[in-house]
């Protein structure tokens, strides 16, 4: 049966990546900190789509959580086939008064849990000789972030480890997939101290969750090792490349302002 983990499942692209795996009848594992949220959607989805949906709480910046919830995901399944690292977040602010414990917390969950995801579920996915996974970056993978520069730093983590292990498992049957989304209306502006303006200015036409999510699962499929979602996002990702280091700061500076 094919089988798939998704992290940080309780909403936005999570939730919407939970139901694309539902239309093609996936065993679901869903994880996330809301046990209220993650039970609504494990019912929505058992009724819309007749799968089987189970669900684990869990506050995966914990390594004694990360841990309980590996050994579940062992129990649920001898053989996951496919891992989606949803799971994140951030914040704003000049980085000298940013609260420290969240900083701890952001780096914890954006980066060691994504990676010990991935290092307990790969050798298992090669020893069966298929695996997909998909590591949710962002568009602020490509450059610094200056007001938000623990998390821009997250991201490029994500993104880099994210290349080089699916360097590592060409030929194996594993691949791995970097989502890069730019601003999306998730929940993750609110959380993160955003007012309505800026990068999140509610009159600015963003993509939704499902948009995504289904761009997203479509790419990990084809198993594309860096998905750009949306041509200007991609654009400015890949143009970034070609100014001088100190004017992409300055430039993000400006537009994080």
């Amino acid at each position: 049966m094919k089988t798939v983990l998704i992290t940080g499942a309780s909403s936005g692209i999570g939730k919407e990546l939970a139901t694309c795996f539902a239309k093609d009848q996936f065993h679901l594992l869903l994880t996330a900190r809301s046990e209220g949220a993650l039970m609504e959607i494990k019912n929505q989805l058992e009724n819309q789509f007749g799968v089987k949906v189970s669900i684990f709480k869990a506050d995966l910046s914990v390594p004694a959580e990360r841990w309980a919830l590996m050994h579940w995901v062992d129990k649920e399944t001898t053989a996951l086939t496919h891992l989606i690292n949803n799971a994140g977040f951030g914040d704003t602010g000049l980085f000298e008064n940013t609260d420290w414990h969240k900083n701890q917390q952001m780096m914890d969950l954006n980066i060691d849990a994504l990676t010990h995801l991935c290092h307990h579920f790969v050798p298992k996915m090669k020893a069966a000789g298929f695996g997909r996974i998909m590591n949710v970056a962002s568009t602020a993978a490509f450059q610094p972030g200056p007001s938000m520069a623990v998390y821009f730093a997250t991201k490029s983590y994500v993104l880099h480890f994210s290349e080089a292990i699916n360097g590592e498992l060409k030929g194996t049957g594993v691949s791995v997939t970097a989502l890069c989304p730019g601003a999306t209306h998730t929940q993750f502006a609110k959380v993160a101290g955003f007012n309505d303006n800026g990068i999140f200015d509610a009159s600015k036409k963003l993509p939704t969750a499902q948009e995504v999510a289904e761009f997203g699962y479509k790419k990990m499929n084809q198993q594309k090792s860096v998905a750009i979602h949306g041509f200007k996002n991609y654009l400015l990702a890949n143009t970034s490349r070609f100014f001088p280091r100190d004017m992409v700061v300055a430039i993000t500076k400006m537009m994080m302002k």
